[in-house]
């Protein structure tokens, strides 16, 4: 029914408060409160969480006392005793409630699992999750039948290809947690040079799928680092500094190879699985399952015919999980079957996830209110003129601010709170990178396409609603480079065109897609039919509408501070068009040095 981060709300990034607001709103929706809740559940089991942290710093002892030290106070204070936490908080919000027989904990890697099996299309499923950690656990396979979800294997702390990922996320110089996304963008300036040397030193990968991680080169056990002077010493350069070391061709070939030994990883994991249990689906979740290069390899592979992804695969779709394992494992309750078909290429069944269109919305009269309050100057118009409009302007190559229904859940924007641009001008990924999002140039956008275009101007030719699969240009579409462009390196290479689309297409002739067809917004899928009426071109730009290290917005005072800090040339909320020349300058901010980096 509804789903919402609390860093939407407070504008915190990656907030980990107790989530009061998303707690009033997702309670409050349709008129609800929490006092009509009958179960909180939680995603995971502190205790578990506390033993595994002690067994490791005893396993490392005498070293790692400094982190000992740091981490202890917070859990002794608050993160052991959960339960009395939020039964405090919770009848805060709603007195007069006994709580404590209403709070549910499910394990971590149960959460993810319930989190990616009970929304899925499919009635029966392998369900692979992978993450940085748990309690115990870093990665889980589990097979789902109707409403029934079993755990069957696990790989234990402290072998996690999250911590692989993160730890080389840590060394090339970016903020672990966050900065994983930018070395999956930087993969594809480099090559995998350095792929066999994780595989040999780093990674030991088994046949069936299964892998350990040597402890001498790592620090995330004990330390407050991810890596030490034994990592630096096997790749060559020491660690690069955030902000102030450039990115070099070394650096995009880290970034290349443990991309690589995190596909071989799990194509390894996913033919292992289907060996053994011979199922056509797999169902995807935990952190390591937004890596959608991977999860695209995953599905060209074809080990499984039928892949699905929770759209928020991080800890934020733990809280779907959980709520899922209540309704379906403690109280027992039947999952609901699923509608299938589609009138315009889509395939297969419809999801339980609403196209993550979970999140508030605003009423028309509520916009206005706001945008008055906050001096926005603004024009209403009727939906014809107001997609028409929109159409033209970002055909004249304006970048748009879209704020339309109900907020996204997960890290992407589907469409609801979007950024949006021609997919046809050449300039347009390094215009949004640097004067929109204020973030390195190297970082790939993608396209919404109609969803029965897809396979005209792409070599795939199943669903993406949720921007978690990558595909290639198709062959038709793309541009062949001269000998001197091929021979390029690094970031000289993000200017040279490499198809129609030269916007969302990635130095590897690949794109993050997201497929639009008659499930998503109307709105958002008209302005794309009108643009593609326009000029034959049938996708968009998409990006989140935010800057670096901010959350999606969330309210329209949110969107219009943001299209007043960046060089946005429009803003169109519910039926409000809003136009940048027409803006009282003094309201424009300076947002360049507001956030860190993400």
């Amino acid at each position: 029914m509804a789903a919402a981060q609390e860093e939407r709300f407070t504008r915190q990034k990656h907030d980990s408060a107790y989530p009061a607001h998303a707690i009033d709103y997702v309670t409050g929706w349709r008129g609800g409160s929490l006092a009509n809740v009958d179960y909180v559940a939680f995603y995971d089991k502190p205790f578990l969480k506390f033993e595994r942290l002690l067994e490791t710093y005893l396993a490392f002892a005498p070293r790692g006392f400094r982190s000992f030290r740091t981490a202890m106070p917070v859990w002794i204070k608050e993160k052991l005793f959960q339960k009395d936490l939020l039964r405090k908080k919770l009848a805060a919000q709603a007195p007069g409630i006994d709580w404590s027989d209403r709070l549910l904990f499910a394990e971590h890697h149960m959460s993810h699992a319930a989190s990616a099996f009970y929304p899925s299309p499919f009635d029966e499923a392998v369900v692979l999750t992978l993450d940085g950690v748990g309690e115990w656990a870093t990665t889980s396979v589990a097979i789902g039948q109707g409403a029934d979800l079993q755990i069957l294997k696990e790989i234990h702390f402290p072998h996690s290809l999250g911590l692989l990922y993160s730890a080389f996320t840590y060394y090339l110089g970016f903020k672990v947690n966050s900065g994983e996304y930018k070395v999956m963008g930087l993969a594809p300036y480099g090559s995998p040079k350095y792929k066999d040397l994780i595989l040999e030193n780093l990674l030991d990968l088994r046949d069936d799928g299964s892998f350990h991680l040597d402890q001498r080169y790592f620090n995330y056990c004990t330390g407050l680092e991810m890596t030490n002077g034994a990592f630096e010493t096997l790749l060559g350069q020491p660690r690069r500094r955030p902000e102030t070391d450039s990115l070099e061709p070394f650096h995009m070939d880290v970034a290349a190879s443990v991309q690589a030994a995190t596909e071989e990883a799990m194509l390894c994991l996913a033919r292992a699985l289907k060996r053994e249990y011979g199922l056509p689906n797999l169902c995807l979740a935990g952190g390591v399952a937004l890596n959608c290069v991977a999860n695209g390899k995953l599905l060209r592979d074809g080990a499984f015919e039928r892949i699905w992804v929770q759209p928020a695969a991080g800890d934020a779709g733990g809280a779907v999980g959980a709520a899922f394992s209540a309704h379906h494992q403690h109280l027992q309750q039947p999952r609901p079957a699923r509608v299938s078909g589609s009138a315009d290429g889509a395939t297969g069944a419809a999801d339980g996830m609403q196209r993550a269109h979970l999140g508030p919305a605003f009423e028309q009269g509520e916009i206005e209110r706001r945008l008055q309050a906050a001096e926005a100057r603004y024009e209403v118009l009727d939906e014809a003129d107001l997609l028409a409009a929109t159409a033209r302007g970002l055909a004249s190559g304006k970048a748009v601010g879209w704020f339309q229904g109900r907020m996204e859940f997960g890290p992407r924007a589907l469409g609801a709170r979007s950024i949006l641009a021609d997919p046809r001008a050449a300039e347009m990924q390094k215009i949004l990178n640097l004067k929109v999002k204020f973030r390195e140039s190297f970082r790939p956008f993608a396209p919404s396409v109609l969803r029965q275009h897809l396979p005209a101007w792409f070599q795939m030719d199943v669903d993406s609603p949720y921007m978690l699969l990558v595909g290639h240009v198709a062959l038709e579409r793309a541009r062949e480079m001269s000998a001197a462009e091929a021979g390029l390196f690094g970031i000289d290479k993000l200017n040279v065109v490499r198809s129609e689309v030269p916007a969302v297409t990635h130095v590897d002739y690949t794109a993050r897609l997201h497929t639009v067809d008659r499930h998503s917004q109307p709105r958002y899928r008209r302005l794309l039919e009108l643009f593609h009426e326009a000029t034959g071109c049938p996708m968009l730009v998409n990006t989140s509408f935010n800057i670096r290290s901010e959350p999606i917005v969330c309210t329209p005072e949110d969107a219009f501070r943001c299209f007043m800090g960046t060089d946005l040339d429009i803003l169109v909320i519910g039926d409000c068009y809003l136009d940048k020349t027409a803006q009282d300058p003094s309201l424009a901010r300076d947002y360049s040095g507001e956030f860190e980096l993400d």
